[in-house]
């Protein structure tokens, strides 16, 4: 099993300890960027598209670095009605 399998098989399981730079990863493989924002302030808010002009909307987690547990569920429900997983 990759290095991203394992992260995928973590990702699908709702962890609890899942890092921002991990979701940036696992979104990467399923063909996500991230949207750089032009503006005078970009706060923390973070947006990822694919091919298929499917969206998603996050905030970066802050002060800390894991990715809330309903944000993952949220993203997976997103991933799952586009068919991507």
């Amino acid at each position: 099993m990759s290095k991203i399998e394992k992260l995928i098989a973590k990702f699908k399981n709702n962890p609890k300890d899942l890092t921002w730079g991990e979701l940036i990863k696992i979104l990467a493989h399923y063909g996500f960027n991230e949207i750089t924002k032009k503006g005078k302030t970009g706060g923390s808010r973070v947006r990822f598209v694919n091919d298929n002009k499917d969206i998603i909307n996050l905030h970066k987690p802050h002060p800390g670095n894991i990715v809330k547990q309903y944000v993952i569920k949220q993203i997976i429900e997103k991933l799952k009605l586009w068919k991507i997983i």
